[in-house]
């Protein structure tokens, strides 16, 4: 094995970057060449078929199957033009990745010769064997059957030579098996309930989309030192490893300068990005050695998580091709950064105003605060499942650290914001307003714009901030499939804007005029929602303890909190707008157990191999040069000298061989409890027992392996070491 690290190392150092074949033209005369958009469209169909995927889009009606096939003419003609063979339906399962299934176009012609088809019905629909994708109980594995149908608000993009078909997968009785369906549904319950409370201010408002825009941390690491590292080939993280003497703690590769290699890299991916419509703006150095940022402009939510999940795909692929791979693991390396997935989000309307964007007038800052307060409502009553949204194994790693937000979900507003909520809620009575109070508060609010544009600064500690125009959730995890915590917000969001309005309507009915009954209104809101704001240090033990007072969740187990997925308040916001079905919310709660019992044991198996089969004999061998060495001082040196010299030597035998029996100890009495957890019914029992009796011989079993890192001879240690993994590009 020492061989194989010093292998990789040498390869590393003789790495020369591989040339970026770039188009020869400006981004904007290449973008979005690989997608079927609506420009394709009204070139490549008919008048009439060209309407109807527009209407379907803009209205999200369905096609006909005569339209359809309109449709798949046109869509053939500009596919196999591009050189495409091959047609895929793309769904999201839920495995935090995508699947595909690959037909070709080719069919037998009525006269025996092949010819290429492709009709409306396998546009949009589909029937790919669904046996191996989980689904929580919904169906059995024998069952096999699954479908998935187009979702033709996201545009058909090619890649390589297969035309990919965003869709949504459903089991054979019709329970979402994906994340693109019940995000569908949490966005249409979002448009509904936005634009009702819109119509207070803006009876031109017919249309409500929330926006997000995904930032993407990732390290990078040579394809050489990956191979020669089984625990990030295996589990995605180093399972061991002595943190390097020097990591982060200048802070000097963050914002640094982009090596020539990662820079070919970047400008790879990026132009295979820009190619499939997908807007990435922003490229930086992260804070951590080896570790990046990528950052789109942001879209429409459903589109920008295709194109999150699409962007992931293009880098594991485009470093390939660099002998680079990429780590989205929430934290591959201990004692370092770990890499998240700040998504920031907002509302905007058809009228073109955001509504998370302070206006120029009372009125529009009225409307502004209205959807802020209700957003800080919604995350306040339902903040334990938004929790729950961005908690799983990896990220749990991440979440506390002094490199992420803590796994308290808590909102940080600014201080003028802050003030301008405790002012109405101190002013607004349950009484008629008078005249002087309305004028008041109207003076205040109209001078939002101009305060925040100077005052409003970020939070890097909080997990869920307001900057500016949109909210930034940071608590996601790098890995994740963004439409988890999309779901649970645009659910939370549209649950909480429909209460508002029959909150307000009750009082208008009373007699209270409109401005009068929202302030009343949003009143109430802030007084039940102060416990979630802070505008302190997240990271402080104070923050923690006062946290803990305000009656605010920070379960530290992952089944536990992932359990709060089933809360009566949970179950309202998830099931009681239609977005989840009783069955299928809890079937989803069952995968995310059965995820989280299963990686942990992979990580263990994968550490009792490394520990017995490479690290202890690598031990022994060391410790035996070691033996042999004090024997050969004990033959050449009298009693006296020999106690001497040997005395160092001696102890570090002793050191060795205690290490060396405390890993085997554990690692025997970590496969017991593993065996012991196997066998328990249930996979919320399983994933318990799982958490609490064996990812804790993880740590335990490294913490000794560390430690045998720093004693072993270098030049027999067979895994390439943080220094090498952080330090070599």
């Amino acid at each position: 094995m020492a061989e194989l690290r010093f292998s990789a190392l040498r390869e590393v150092f003789n790495r020369e970057p591989v040339e970026v074949t770039t188009p020869s033209k400006i981004v904007s005369e290449y973008y979005g060449e690989n997608v079927f958009d609506l420009p394709k469209m009204e070139h490549y169909l008919s008048k009439e078929a060209y309407k109807v995927v527009k209407r379907a889009i803009n209205e999200g009606k369905s096609l006909n199957r005569q339209e359809a096939d309109q449709v798949a003419t046109g869509l053939k003609a500009w596919a196999i033009g591009k050189g495409a063979t091959h047609y895929t339906h793309w769904f999201h399962p839920l495995t935090d990745g995508t699947a595909e299934k690959h037909d070709g176009f080719i069919e037998f012609g009525d006269n025996g010769r092949v010819v290429e088809n492709f009709s409306g019905e396998v546009l949009v629909q589909s029937e790919p064997d669904a046996s191996s994708f989980p689904s929580g109980g919904i169906r059995n594995t024998f069952e096999a059957r699954g479908y998935t149908a187009w979702d033709v608000s996201s545009p058909v993009f090619i890649v390589g030579t297969t035309l990919c078909i965003p869709t949504i997968f459903v089991s054979y009785t019709g329970e979402a098996l994906d994340y693109k369906a019940p995000l569908l549904k949490a966005l249409s319950e979002l448009d509904r309930a936005a634009v009702d409370v819109c119509q207070y201010f803006d009876k031109d408002v017919n249309k409500v989309i929330a926006t997000l825009g995904c930032e993407q941390e990732y390290f990078l690491i040579d394809e050489a030192l990956y191979y020669a590292r089984p625990d990030l080939v295996l589990a995605e993280k180093t399972m061991m490893g002595h943190q390097s003497s020097k990591d982060q703690q200048l802070s000097d590769h963050y914002f640094g300068s982009i090596t020539e290699r990662v820079m070919c890299f970047m400008e790879d991916f990026e132009c295979e990005s820009y190619k499939l419509g997908i807007p990435v703006k922003t490229r930086h150095n992260e804070v951590a050695p080896n570790q990046f940022e990528c950052a789109p402009i942001f879209e429409e939510v459903n589109l920008a998580v295709d194109h999150n999940q699409l962007l992931m795909d293009i880098m594991k692929r485009v470093a390939r091709k660099h002998k680079f791979r990429v780590l989205f693991h929430e934290k591959p390396f201990a004692g370092i950064n770990g890499s998240g997935k700040h998504n920031n989000w907002s509302m905007a309307t058809n009228t073109g105003v955001n509504l998370l964007s302070p206006g120029k007038n009372p009125k529009t800052n009225l409307q502004f605060l209205t959807f802020l307060v209700n957003v800080i409502k919604a995350v306040n009553d339902s903040n334990e499942v938004l929790r729950a949204s961005v908690m799983n194994e990896s990220n749990s790693y991440r979440l506390g650290g002094h490199e992420a937000p803590p796994a308290i979900i808590s909102i940080f507003l600014g201080t003028y914001l802050i003030n301008m909520l405790e002012n109405i809620a101190r002013k607004v009575t349950d009484k008629k307003m008078t005249p002087a109070q309305k004028t008041e508060l109207k003076l205040g609010i109209g001078k939002i714009p101009e305060i925040l544009l100077d005052n409003t600064d970020r939070n890097r500690t909080s997990p869920f901030a307001f900057t500016g125009n949109r909210f930034e959730f940071r608590a996601v995890g790098s890995s994740a499939n963004c439409s988890t915590s999309m779901i649970v917000l645009n659910a939370a969001v549209s649950y909480q804007l429909t209460q508002f309005k029959k909150d307000v309507d009750l009082i208008i009915k009373k007699g209270r005029n409109k401005d009068e009954a929202i302030f009343q209104v949003l009143k109430k809101y802030i007084l039940e929602s102060e416990r979630v704001l802070f505008e302190g240090d997240n990271y402080s033990k104070e923050w923690h303890q006062e946290a803990r007072k305000r009656g605010l969740c920070n379960i530290a187990s992952v089944p536990e909190s992932i359990s709060r997925y089933l809360t009566k308040q949970s179950r309202e916001v998830l099931i009681g707008t239609g977005i989840f079905t009783e069955k299928e919310l809890e079937s989803r709660v069952e995968v995310e157990y059965e995820k989280f019992t299963k990686k942990v044991q992979i990580e263990a198996r994968v550490l009792g191999d490394l520990a017995i089969n490479h690290i202890i004999p690598t031990a022994i061998t060391y410790m035996t040069s070691l033996i042999e060495n004090v024997k050969g001082l004990k033959e050449v040196f009298n009693d006296i000298e020999f106690e001497r010299l040997a005395g160092a030597r001696k102890e570090m035998i002793v050191t060795i061989s205690d290490h060396i029996s405390m890993i085997k100890k554990l690692v025997n009495e970590m496969i017991e409890e593993r065996r012991k957890a196997n066998v328990i019914e249930g996979t919320y029992k399983k994933a318990l027992a799982y958490e609490s009796n064996v990812k804790p011989y993880l740590e335990e079993i490294r913490t000794h392996i560390d430690k045998l890192e720093l004693i072993v001879d270098n030049e027999i240690w067979p895994l390439p070491k943080y220094r090498e993994l952080l330090f070599t590009r």
